[in-house]
């Protein structure tokens, strides 16, 4: 366990390695491992080396993929852009999964789930709930099979939302997400050493909460992604 604790945060820093250069890096870290055994514990953590990064589930090919909509587009007030992808969630003894909704002009979260598995029921909660608060004119996903599935364009479209994907080799496609992920990852777990789900889901609930509400980013002028999110006055 202690080697694919590395191993993520290893790519997080180093998204292009595949597992030759991971098998290199961890025995560089202390830890003796093989492509071989470096590649099966990538694969068992969703960790794919293609551009952009994670791709923590792969497209089913009868899945319809929706064409990126975002080239020279730039998010101009909340809910213009969301951004949804999952990242992994290390605990003490396993792992967990977490999805989030980015609005891409506030940061702010519009919702998140956390599941032990990569099925489709906790993405499509998360999307569920995120349009309880509002609905994005454009919705951008990576071309994973539970974003590229027929139950979860159906919730997006039917909400009047317009599906975009990133296309493959496209680095920045989803740059506002991944740099969410370095913050929850480097700020808060990396910190922390989860011993259960409940404990993991109890931490996130109260960082996330701090993320939206209080915490001040620079480049939204030093205020909380809430305050812009929700177009209150700057104090």
């Amino acid at each position: 366990m202690a080697a694919k604790h590395r191993i993520d945060e290893r790519y997080l820093e180093f998204p292009d390695y595949g597992a030759r250069r991971m098998a290199a890096q961890l025995q560089r870290d202390g830890h003796p491992l093989d492509r071989k055994t470096a590649r099966k514990y990538m694969q068992e953590m969703g960790l794919i080396a293609v551009y952009p990064g994670p791709n923590l589930s792969k497209r089913q090919s009868e899945h319809r993929v929706f064409p990126y909509l975002l080239r020279d587009v730039t998010p101009n007030a909340p809910n213009h852009v969301w951004g949804t992808d999952i990242t992994y969630v290390r605990l003490r003894h396993g792992w967990m999964f977490l999805v989030a909704v980015l609005d891409w002009y506030s940061r702010y979260i519009v919702s998140w789930a956390l599941d032990d598995t990569l099925e489709l029921p906790f993405v499509l909660d998360a999307a569920r709930r995120a349009l309880e608060t509002a609905t994005p004119q454009i919705w951008n996903t990576d071309q994973g099979s539970q974003f590229t599935s027929p139950q979860f364009t159906q919730v997006v479209l039917q909400a009047g939302a317009r599906l975009s994907m990133d296309g493959k080799g496209r680095a920045l496609d989803n740059i506002f997400t991944e740099r969410l992920w370095r913050t929850i990852k480097y700020d808060h777990i990396y910190l922390h050493d989860f011993a259960t789900p409940r404990e993991a889901r109890q931490s996130l609930t109260h960082f996330l909460r701090v993320y939206n509400e209080r915490r001040l980013h620079q480049l939204l002028g030093y205020r909380p992604p809430a305050e812009v999110y929700f177009a209150k006055p700057a104090a």
